[in-house]
């Protein structure tokens, strides 16, 4: 029920927002893109929305940034993503990191500083 989809006419608006630089506009193209179900999936322009959008501190991307990167194996680079995000309070990015810890992927110290970092994020908030 409700209002029917347009799917054609969002990926249109979302890509002219993006354009004028909204940074959830890009999150959102970057996941369509990644997803491949709207969309013919193009996962290299799926990570420069990502890229794009993290760059300019938008948390989400930055945690699917790190989610690419996880799925490639890049442990490393996942956590380091996660822990820019879990600073600007994004609480997914913490748990994924405490996951990483308990699998030996993080250290007890990344996984400390993140907790320390997401809990002054949500104390400024």
């Amino acid at each position: 029920r409700g209002l029917q989809q347009d799917i054609p006419r969002a990926i249109e608006l979302w890509t002219e927002a993006a354009r004028l630089g909204d940074l959830d506009a890009h999150c959102k193209l970057g996941f369509l893109y990644f997803e491949g179900k709207c969309l013919e999936q193009d996962v290299a322009r799926a990570v420069r929305h990502w890229q794009h959008a993290a760059a300019q501190g938008h948390p989400e991307s930055r945690f699917m940034l790190g989610c690419h990167e996880y799925q490639n194996g890049n442990h490393a680079l996942a956590v380091q993503h996660w822990m820019i995000s879990a600073k600007m309070g994004h609480e997914v990015s913490l748990n994924d990191i405490k996951e990483m810890f308990m699998k030996a992927h993080a250290t007890k110290a990344q996984y400390a500083d993140a907790l320390k970092d997401y809990q002054t994020a949500l104390e400024e908030t």
